[in-house]
Parts: structure tokens; sequence; C-alpha cells
């Protein structure tokens, strides 16, 4: 299944793109998701905390992707 990834602030700079189109097996899930982009873009694994949205949800780890799912990847942010 394919999947598409929008990725926002850090993330973006460290995949070096605003969006992404990831290949997955049938039946994956978020953790899965997440540890095949901590392979590819290593740097990844040092944020603190990374939320994932699934079509405009927040979406747990265990949460399963579908074909054509929109899935945006929030890191940490701060404000003042």
């Amino acid at each position: 299944m394919k999947v598409s990834l929008m990725l926002f602030g850090i993330t973006k700079e460290i995949v070096g793109n605003s969006e992404l189109k990831i290949d997955l097996e049938g039946n994956a899930n978020v953790a899965q998701l997440l540890d095949k982009l901590y392979v590819d873009y290593p740097k990844l694994k040092s944020l603190k905390s990374l939320l994932v949205a699934v079509n405009s949800e927040y979406a747990e780890k265990e949460h399963i992707l579908a074909d054509s799912d929109e899935i945006a990847l929030i890191p940490p942010v701060s404000g003042g």
C-alpha cells in the first residue's frame, strides 16, 4: 500500500522535503511506519515527542493504516 506523509518543522528539515510517498506492507500500523522512517531518517529518533495524525485525526501507534491515507508528522513545538 502507499500512504502520503506530510512533514512540518524539524521533521521537514530532517527529511529534506515537506511531502513523501511511502510504500508499506498491507495491515501496517503507525508504529511500523515510524520504524521505517527511523531507519530511513535516523535523526527523527532524536525527537523527544512526535505526534502522528492519520486523515486529520491523531492516531496511536496501534492504528492500522490503509492505502491512500494522509499522514502528518507533528514535531514538538515551542512558543513564547
